[in-house]
């Protein structure tokens, strides 16, 4: 094997540094968006039972395994499998393509957000919260939804140029303690309104009967992709990571953090359906960008005199959120591209500016110029085409393959050795086993439940 050892790459300036990153990567829109939905479809309790053990286990697991090989080979991801051989190198750049789909339509979505956050500075939280108009004469228009995508952009490339420490660093060390204080304050006040407790005993209290193979799939499904796994993400900021910086309770930290998050917005959103609407229907039947900018708006605009205010608070939020997760897509693309093309940093970010920004401006387009296009069927958008594509199926994949290339090939030795570099490794037997058989079965059933659910013969 190759020299590990990658001596001029740039670190994190401490372990916190890189928890908050990672952690930062992994909160994002789908912990505010599909966390508080399935969570309401699912039984409340059950569900988060469900999810921590998932979380706290397999989720875990492939931490792990990013992170370690990260470090281990001073790599982003085609370099990082390449290290082991040329053979392995499929599987990098497999994991790479994907963060390359992620981003554009990502800053895409970042844009609509920038934009609601905005919006309830000039506009009356009635006109905004108006049932879907508002939002769709935005998404369709063809200036003012290009002008807020580019803004959200200048800003995610603009903390990437800056570098690790000078960039990403600072950027998460504001963002997402004022995330997580955002988040506490508005469940705080939206626990205070009248007919908020009886959603949280709705969205707290476990509803046994609703447990089923449908609930641990969809589980499966919000842990896999709530934690950024199988996007080079993890592989990246582990390269970043210092050799005495121990793994496993970094891993636990960045999957604390996630759960955290995704709780407390569960705990503001279904309370507050239930506030506007005296029900959990408004949470329970949509998720995605219905949830977030036609449903929660209409709800805020009951609030009264309060809603602006929290219009404004809960869309910065998401605005942070949005932020510390396109910046760790974007870093990831930049480092792939400079160590692909053994090119300066400097280089690689404006090739990947390029990259992004026409991909972007190209899924952009399936809203107005380009909306006759509806490669998924009617009503479809390229939004959704990508989503897909990424999401449903290449993530599955990569990770599958991940743990057969740990599990089976290079062995689980390898990549114990490097955990137990800084730290112990107690429970380094059960990890074996999940990523060597359980994991694998797991995606498979994730992948193929998805895949069955876009087909048509079953609903998640």
């Amino acid at each position: 094997m190759a020299q590990l050892a990658n001596a001029a790459r740039d670190t994190w300036s401490s372990k916190w540094a890189f928890i908050l990153a990672a952690a930062a990567s992994a909160v994002g829109l789908g912990n505010l968006w599909r966390f508080p939905y399935l969570a309401a479809k699912y039984g409340g309790g059950m569900f988060l039972l469900t999810y921590l053990v998932l979380v706290f286990t397999f989720g875990l697991s492939l931490l792990l395994v990013e992170i370690a090989l990260g470090r281990k080979t001073r790599q982003s991801t085609i370099g990082a499998f390449k290290m082991f051989g040329k053979k392995y190198a499929f599987i990098g750049i497999l994991a790479s393509l994907v963060p390359f789909i992620i981003t554009p339509y990502y800053c895409v979505i970042g844009g609509w957000v920038a934009k609601f956050a905005s919006a309830y500075f000039f506009d009356a939280p009635a006109v905004i919260g108006d049932g879907g108009d508002y939002f769709t004469g935005f998404i369709t228009s063809n200036f003012e939804s290009y002008v807020f995508l580019f803004i959200f952009m200048f800003i995610v490339f603009f903390v990437v140029s800056r570098g690790v420490k000078g960039g990403i660093e600072k950027a998460n060390l504001v963002m997402m303690p004022a995330l997580i204080i955002m988040t506490i304050v508005l469940v705080i006040y939206t626990l205070c309104q009248p007919g908020a407790l009886d959603g949280a005993a709705y969205y707290l209290i476990p509803d046994f009967s609703a447990f089923s193979p449908e609930l641990v799939v969809a589980a499966l499904g919000q842990m896999f992709f709530s934690l950024s796994i199988a996007m080079g993400i993890m592989v990246t900021y582990g390269s970043y990571m210092k050799q005495r910086d121990a793994l496993t309770s970094s891993a636990i930290r960045v999957a604390g953090f996630d759960v955290g998050v995704s709780f407390l917005a569960g705990l503001m959103i279904v309370p507050a359906a239930f506030v506007a609407l005296g029900t959990p229907d408004a949470v329970t039947e949509n998720s995605g960008p219905g949830l977030m900018f036609v449903v929660l708006p209409q709800m805020f605009a009951t609030f009264g005199d309060f809603a602006p205010i929290i219009g404004v608070c809960f869309f910065l939020l998401v605005v942070f959120a949005a932020l510390t997760s396109a910046i760790s897509l974007t870093e990831t693309c930049v480092s792939i591209m400079h160590d692909g093309a053994k090119c300066s940093r400097k280089k690689a970010m404006v090739l990947t500016f390029a990259i992004i920004a026409v991909a972007a401006v190209f899924v952009n387009l399936g809203y107005n110029g380009l909306s006759f296009i509806e490669p998924l069927g009617e009503g479809s958008s390229l939004l959704d085409f990508f989503d897909f594509v990424s999401n449903t199926v290449m993530m599955p994949i990569v990770a599958f393959l991940t743990c057969i290339f740990v599990g089976w090939c290079i062995k689980p030795k390898i990549i114990e050795d490097e955990i137990m570099v800084s730290a112990p490794f107690r429970w380094r037997a059960a990890w074996r086993i999940m990523i060597k058989y359980i994991a694998p079965i797991l995606i498979a059933i994730v992948f193929i439940s998805f895949i069955a659910q876009f087909l048509g013969f079953m609903t998640i």
